[in-house]
């Protein structure tokens, strides 16, 4: 093949800078008439700095491995460097117009970084519709868990028995229902295991009487989510529960939000080995081991979005450019969860070091229109000349530095220790203080802070409000098989989010919100409605006699049922009655 051989004396020159002539090639390697500005891997150092605000910096990304020494000597030495043969196929010289190859455009950018403040994106103010009136509890459930859910588990489960059994278990969408009042009542009332709500000893009425032990453990055991007959070699991980997690994705994005969200990991505790590689560990979660997923929240704590992760394949079902394909992990998660924002111009999104980076925030801003506030890793800054930890440390706390380039601002703050920030919605004025506890004056004492810092300590929270609301009534699904710690996550996650779309109603009203307790209560309770209760007769209800059940020690037959026993009996009249949950007995014997 013929080729088209250029000698070149320095290894990082590129192409286009070799010289047509190769006899003129020596001319050009002169060092004495270099300049160390031009060179595409000269970093200015602080020395040169001072007598200027704005720096040239690459990205760290992008930077060579090796950086030039900071001290540059006064005089130059001749360096003698071994030729190296670089060899370039002579099709690929006559095709390209300028004979050199194509470059990356961002790779041969430089920024520059100027001390400079951004200007403060104001966020507009959410403006909800107030509600006719608010509804009741089960009204805001079944807004996230459907009818097409039930009757999904509904089909699901008996088509999953029959596959097992031969003969399906016949479950129905009311069966279904009262599967998950007990589901409810049982996160709200721990028992140390299943069976101790129908024990005899320890007997739980309200779960007892719902459903029978044996049917409630065959529930269990057949419920499922999917036809594991229509799965060929499909990439999706979570192919049991991720019908489930589709619908419910698509009734938290009919929730509407407001123009601050946050991008967080949750952690679904699982600690089973079933579940394979799909079990995460991350150390700094109250549940270390479990399944990750990525959500988007707003301040308030409803989760509007959702994903799971299940490594190289978690954006299978997703469309993703050439360009977002290139993404790292945590640049793709926000990107994703930030598609399906309804007002991506006006909104803010927070996130943490694990996904914030430079490039994130102007891709973001360039295709979305989302601006961005989040905490960063000192290596993702973008390059921004920054002032080292330990020289901003003798500052004292509560200083910090700043640089801005391209509408993005790299802010380091010192607290307790320096923490790098960057942001395209606020920048440093107009600074604040916060109250910190100062070891050498015994009390708490007001230190500067940046303005962006407050907004994102404030908005950051909203995953960690939802998580925190979960686990104070969290439904039992301890298992082996691994689906169901997800499928118990999604109850809870229906009941968290109805409460806070409730409360915000109430707010809205100016009413009194019940608590998150007694609102699961409530839409367990409408899960599983019982008769009303028959009134006794004029001449009993009128008679100025209460009719309490009074507990003997002797025991007699009760006078309704037949085979009954009991140790009650009415106060007025000197009879037995049977005195179960519904008091049946006792009504039936007043009614005559």
């Amino acid at each position: 093949m013929d080729t088209k051989t250029f000698y070149s004396a320095r290894p990082r020159v590129p192409l286009d800078l070799v010289p047509e002539n190769p006899q003129d090639s020596d001319a050009d390697l002169d060092d004495s008439d270099d300049d160390p500005t031009k060179d595409p891997d000269y970093h200015p150092t602080h020395a040169e700095s001072t007598g200027d605000s704005s720096f040239e910096s690459l990205d760290e990304e992008e930077s060579p491995l090796t950086s030039r020494s900071s001290a540059q000597p006064s005089h130059k030495k001749s360096r003698k460097r071994k030729r190296k043969l670089k060899t370039i196929l002579l099709e690929e010289a006559v095709n390209s117009p300028d004979s050199r190859p194509p470059s990356d455009p961002s790779k041969s950018t430089r920024r520059i970084w100027k001390h400079e403040d951004i200007e403060e994106f104001k966020v507009p103010d959410p403006r909800f519709e107030p509600p006719e009136d608010v509804h009741t509890p089960f009204q805001y459930f079944k807004m996230l868990f459907t009818d097409e859910m039930i009757e999904h588990i509904a089909y699901h489960t008996n088509l999953y028995s029959a596959q097992k059994l031969g003969d399906p278990i016949k479950t129905s969408t009311e069966e279904i229902e009262d599967f998950l009042a007990i589901l409810l009542y049982m996160g709200v009332f721990t028992f140390p295991s299943l069976e101790d709500y129908w024990h005899q000893e320890s007997r739980f009425n309200i779960i007892a009487d719902i459903m029978p032990r044996k049917r409630f453990q065959l529930l269990r055991r057949y419920i499922h989510f999917c036809d594991n007959q229509q799965i060929n070699e499909s990439p999706d991980r979570f192919y049991k529960i991720r019908p489930l997690f589709e619908m419910l994705r698509h009734q938290c994005l009919l929730i509407p939000p407001t123009f601050k969200h946050s991008v967080a990991e949750v952690m679904v505790a699982y600690k089973g080995t079933m579940a394979g590689t799909l079990r995460q560990y991350i150390a700094n979660k109250p549940d270390k081991w479990g399944f990750k997923l990525f959500c988007r929240a707003s301040s308030s704590g409803i989760i509007h979005d959702l994903m799971l992760y299940q490594g190289i394949s978690t954006f299978f079902n997703v469309a993703l450019t050439e360009q977002e394909q290139m993404l790292p992990l945590g640049a793709k998660v926000v990107t994703t969860l930030c598609k399906t924002i309804k007002h991506p111009e006006l909104s803010v999104v927070f996130f943490g070091n694990f996904f914030t980076s430079f490039g994130l925030i102007q891709s973001l801003y360039s295709s979305l229109g989302v601006r961005c506030i989040g905490t960063v890793r000192p290596n993702r800054t973008g390059g921004a000349p920054l002032m080292a930890d330990k020289d901003l440390v003798k500052h004292g706390r509560g200083a910090s530095d700043y640089r801005s380039a391209e509408g993005v601002i790299a802010v380091k703050w010192f607290d307790n220790k320096c923490v790098n920030l960057l942001s395209n919605a606020s920048g440093i004025m107009p600074l604040s203080t916060v109250r910190r506890w100062s070891k050498e004056s015994k009390a708490k004492i007001s230190i500067p802070c940046p303005s962006l810092i407050p907004a994102y300590n404030e908005h950051m929270g909203g995953i960690d409000l939802s998580d925190m609301l979960v686990h104070l009534y969290k439904t039992p699904a301890k298992s082996r098989r691994w689906y169901l710690p997800l499928f118990g996550y999604i109850i809870d996650l229906c009941v968290t989010n109805s409460w806070l779309v409730y409360k915000r109603d109430c707010d809205l009203l100016k009413q009194k919100p019940m608590s998150l307790k007694k609102f699961r209560l409530a839409v367990a309770h409408s899960h599983t409605p019982r008769p009303p209760r028959p009134k006794p007769q004029p001449d009993v209800r009128y008679d100025n006699m209460g009719h309490w059940p009074l507990h003997c020690d002797k025991r007699g037959r009760c006078n309704i049922c037949p085979k009954g026993v009991s140790r009650w009996r009415c106060q007025k009249w000197d009879v037995f009655l049977c005195l179960n949950s519904n008091q049946e007995c006792f009504v039936k014997y007043h009614q005559k």
